[in-house]
């Protein structure tokens, strides 16, 4: 078998394999469609970093290959014209994925064209989730960001297309504003392979200590000749919010007869209007109320007074157990569109040269409306009575009646959109027989803005007889004292919106050359310049209607107050003058018996217009404010060695990766003189060097054994709101945060071990240990103090909360990111795949894919933990102390499942997926609650297709099929409820056509 001159980047060859019937079953183009390909033999593949290892739907594979050669044992041999073995379909794609990890060196696990595109994936995070060792977070119901190997999503590094780049969203509760990837931008249609990189080599991008994931979008000249193609549609409905979407993408593509030109386009659109259904707590916490059981705490009720219950006594008990801060029901709607469109065009004038230049174009945007009905006893227990009492174990107030309480009814608005853009291009060049380069260089940018982030607030501070029982932490009982579909018992208390972009850019050139310098030992060698921007800016327009108790409002000018309240404006001005309340409908919230379930809301277009809320001046939001630029060149020394010792056979590779990184870090200061309030840009520069050698080896005791070892130093640059100088602020929990630009970056020496056993086509047995020694590891420093201990004018409390009032009203938690001591990781993936083709009958159509990730890790934190007295004669809690505490690294699961069951015969496939994920800590929490994080999850889909005609089919699917809750709770040992919220089942039924 004669080998093609084109590079094979990073391959093993084996004896005896056909690199032709590799190339077919690895690299023909589907942008998610997959086609059909007789690809000649002398177009071999590049490595999956920088070429597409996706197969097609079928390829054809010459008969006298097809036992010695890995790829062509990927379906069950069937008789073809010619003398031509035919292997078709899901089967096809999950052998040209084990081929691909069974011929490279360092651990790589990938999905191809195939997968994606027929797995009931909404985006590339879910598709993700179906490889060993890979977790997914879910928003909405949705995947947004992946673990591997217990590494949470900032750990991860992503290329589109090779290069390395970040799409930020403002999907979830929050934006990213950080190093994390998220996947949710993207249609799973868009790409036709994704590569998940598991160990470090010399010649690989660095910045990762969990992996480097690669997404390919198309390579024409791999796929077939002439014209092909492919289009779906699908509409799909949610069984919670009742709605329908459609699901729509298509690829055409061309490569002329000659086989030197070729172009490809795609696109993808979808549409959903989904809800989330459930209740929230937004934390717990402690605080000193007013009265016990008729017991006053303090000398005077409501307000002022000093402190006299008796030390020890029902209001010290009480105070210092702990409560829900806002209790709560309530609904999130999530109006999402994705748009993604591709395009590439590829030019070989010889075997020798290779143009490419892939351009990839995503929007997705996102309205999400909140709507609730809650109790503010956050920072208000003050004036608030409690009776009719329990105080559990945990020492949790788990259910209470309270009166004179803070009846709250919210409705927020955000509008969102991210738009992702790049283009890239490279030249594969054979410069003589024995020596190759590869040139390729590109732009990305990420822009993420929120033009709308709304809230209205309605308020009736003196209700009596509100009740909550969180005994079943996850179906709380919350019902109100008083009329909360009333329009006289409401006023308009606050306003809210807070403005904000997020931008993302990264300019790369890189420079890879491959010598072969004798039979069985390559030299690589290599240099990059890659610069990396990131923007954030927020602005808020918030303020708290009537602060100060009468008279006009400063800052709305249009509504007064009554001298006897502090929350205007009253009835008349609001309702039903203004008309600016709405009713709203809880719905299916798995709520109790005595739940209360209707509100009157604000009207966000009524209340805006009557407030003039966009007409107002924005605000700059100092801590969310910042910059950060970084500038890494580097290059690389990678030797490659295949041969036999004592007739063992092995390959390996072992280099030296150096990185120069330069940083600039930016954030605002603020200084108040005569009220008025100044910012002024900062910016800390630093530069470090890290040199990182890494060593991988795959040993073949047997043809159907592969066993590798690797070791490596590895690194991710810190975190980017750490890197911040200065501070934010957030007044609603009494919390500063200052960030620390000389920060280390993290630093690992990564060590992994596997053993895998091919058994048999399509079928795999690996077992892989993996252990991360983590040198470096920033960590949060926490202490109590005063709001003047921080050094930061008051301006920098946002207006509506409650600090803004009482600065100095309780301690802050003040908190900072330092270089701590490091932490350790260690863990096992198992996974087996094989179908049942040794069967009679049908059942020899059959197969399945399962695997299991069982990690553990030890991190120390810092966090403050519970108060434990109260202060005489002022009444406040104490300091909350510095509590050390070791725990797992966030986003780590100990345990996680994927387990696929299929059928698949000439024209009827079908498939069925479960995916657990057993409980994390997802990071530090606040008001005295060590940690915060998820229950386990278990998620459940599966597909349904069958072919008309060969090129027409029928599908069916569904995801989520279970309607699976998501359970977040608070503090690691009480586990106290954050959420419990429901997204609903998901149907999508369509076809699909190809020519």
């Amino acid at each position: 078998m004669t080998m093609s001159r084109r590079p094979c980047r990073g391959s093993l060859r084996l004896a005896g394999a056909s690199l032709g019937a590799m190339a077919a079953a690895l690299l023909l183009p589907a942008a998610a469609f997959a086609q059909a390909a007789e690809v000649p033999e002398s177009e071999a593949p590049g490595t999956p970093a920088q070429q597409d290892p996706s197969p097609a739907q079928t390829a054809v594979v010459p008969a006298g290959d097809a036992a010695a050669d890995p790829a062509a044992q990927v379906a069950p041999a069937e008789a073809a014209s010619g003398g031509d073995i035919v292997v078709t379909g899901f089967r096809q794609s999950l052998g040209a994925a084990i081929a691909l990890k069974r011929n490279t060196v360092a651990a790589v696990d990938a999905i191809v064209a195939e997968d994606i595109a027929k797995f009931p994936d909404q985006n590339l995070a879910e598709s993700l989730q179906r490889i060993p060792g890979i977790s997914i977070q879910r928003d909405a119901g949705e995947g947004r960001a992946i673990t591997v190997r217990g590494l949470g999503a900032q750990f991860t590094r992503v290329r589109v297309n090779g290069l390395e780049t970040v799409a930020t969203s403002t999907d979830g509760a929050s934006s990213n504003r950080d190093r994390a990837f998220d996947f949710n931008v993207f249609a799973s249609e868009l790409f036709n392979s994704i590569v998940v990189h598991k160990t470090a080599e010399a010649s690989l991008d660095e910045g990762s200590l969990g992996a480097v994931v690669d997404l390919n979008t198309g390579n024409p000249l791999a796929g077939k000749y002439g014209l092909t193609f492919v289009a779906s549609g699908q509409a799909s409905y949610n069984d919670l919010s009742e709605n329908w979407g459609p699901r729509l993408a298509g690829l055409l593509s061309y490569k002329n007869p000659a086989g030197t030109f070729g172009v490809a386009v795609s696109a993808a659109y979808q549409k959903t209007n989904n809800f989330e259904i459930g209740n929230n707590t937004v934390r717990w916490a402690q605080g000193v109320f007013d009265s016990v059981d008729g017991n006053a705490c303090f000398s005077q009720p409501n307000r002022g007074g000093t402190y006299t219950a008796p030390a020890g006594g029902v209001c010290d008990q009480v105070a210092l157990a702990f409560h829900p801060r806002i209790p709560r029901y309530g609904s999130v709607r999530h109006d999402r569109e994705r748009l993604g469109l591709t395009g590439s065009v590829q030019w070989a004038p010889t075997e020798a040269t290779k143009v490419s230049i892939d351009a990839l174009y995503s929007r997705f945007k996102e309205t999400r409306e909140e709507k609730w009905g809650e109790v503010l006893l956050r920072s208000n227990e003050r004036q608030m009575d409690v009776r009719d009492y329990t105080i559990d174990g945990n020492n949790n107030l788990i259910s209470a009646t309270i009166d004179d309480a803070w009846v709250r009814t919210e409705h927020y608005l955000r509008q969102s959109q991210t738009e992702f853009y790049q283009i890239g291009g490279s030249w594969d060049q054979d410069v003589t027989d024995n020596f190759r380069f590869t040139l390729m260089g590109g732009y990305s940018k990420s822009d993420a803005t929120i033009p709308v982030e709304t809230t209205f607030v309605f308020d009736d501070r003196d209700a009596q007889g509100f009740r909550y029982d969180y005994s079943d932490m996850k179906r709380p009982l919350i019902s109100f004292g008083t009329s909360v579909t009333d329009p006289a018992n409401f006023q308009l208390a606050e306003i809210r919106d807070r403005p904000s972009e997020t931008v993302n850019d990264f300019r790369t050139v890189q420079l890879r050359t491959e010598w072969d310098v004798a039979e069985g030992f390559k030299l690589k060698t290599g240099g990059v310049y890659r610069r990396f921007k990131f923007d954030t800016q927020g602005f808020s327009r918030d303020t708290v209607v009537c602060p100060n108790g009468g008279g006009r409002d400063n800052v709305l000018g249009t509504l007064t107050c009554t001298p006897n309240t502090n929350i205007g404006p009253t009835a008349v001005y609001g309702f039903p003058a203004g008309n600016l309340g709405e009713l709203f409908n809880l719905g299916k919230a798995n709520q109790p018996s005595g739940t209360t379930t209707q509100f009157l809301i604000p009207n966000i277009d009524a209340a805006a217009d009557f407030t003039g809320l966009y007409d107002r001046t924005a605000n700059v939001l100092v801590g969310d404010t910042r910059s950060v630029s970084e500038e890494v060149t580097g290059g690389y020394t990678e030797f490659g060695l295949e041969g036999d010792v004592f007739g063992l056979r092995y390959a390996a590779n072992a280099g030296m990766r150096y990185v120069h990184t330069h940083q600039e870090s930016t954030g605002l200061t603020s200084a108040t003189v005569s009220g008025v309030t100044t910012n002024t840009p900062v910016t800390v520069e630093r530069s470090y060097d890290d040199w990182l050698p890494a060593v991988n080896v795959a040993l073949f005791p047997m043809e159907d054994v592969v066993i590798r070892g690797a070791i490596a130093k590895v690194i991710t640059r810190p975190s980017l709101g750490s890197l911040t100088p200065g501070g934010s602020v957030d007044g609603f929990n009494y919390r500063v945060n200052f960030g620390n630009p000389q920060l280390d970056p993290f630093r690992a020496t990564a060590f992994d071990v596997s053993a895998e056993w091919y058994f048999a086509p399509q079928s795999l047995f690996s077992v892989a240990l993996f252990k991360k020694n983590i040198a470096s590891f920033p960590v949060s420093a926490t202490r109590s103090g005063t709001f003047a201990s921080t050094g930061l004018p008051l301006g920098v409390i946002p207006a509506s909360s409650p600090a803004a009032q009482n600065p100095e009203g309780q301690l802050w938690q003040i908190t900072s990111p330092v270089n701590g001591t490091g932490a350790s990781l260690k863990g096992m993936e198992i996974a087996l795949q094989s179908t049942f083709s040794f069967l009679p009958g049908f059942l020899k159509n059959f197969g399945f894919l399962a695997n299991a990730t069982f990690v553990d890790s030890s991190a120390t934190y810092s966090q403050g933990g519970p108060a434990t007295g109260v202060t005489r004669p002022g009444g406040a809690l104490g300091a909350l102390p510095n509590t050390v505490r070791d725990a797992t690294l966030y986003g780590l699961s100990k345990r996680a499942y994927n387990g696929t069951l299929y059928y698949e015969d000439a024209k009827f496939s079908a498939r069925a997926s479960v995916s657990y994920r057993s409980p994390y800590i997802d990071g530090a929490s606040a008001t005295g609650n060590l940690f915060e994080g998820y229950d386990e999850t278990v998620n459940v889909d599966a597909s349904l297709r069958y072919k008309i005609t060969p090129n027409f089919e029928l599908s069916l699917e569904g995801t989520n099929l279970t309607d699976e809750y998501r359970d977040r709770w608070v503090d690691i040992d009480a586990r106290r409820n954050y959420e419990s919220n429901h997204f609903g089942r998901t149907f999508l039924i369509g076809g699909r056509f190809k020519m």
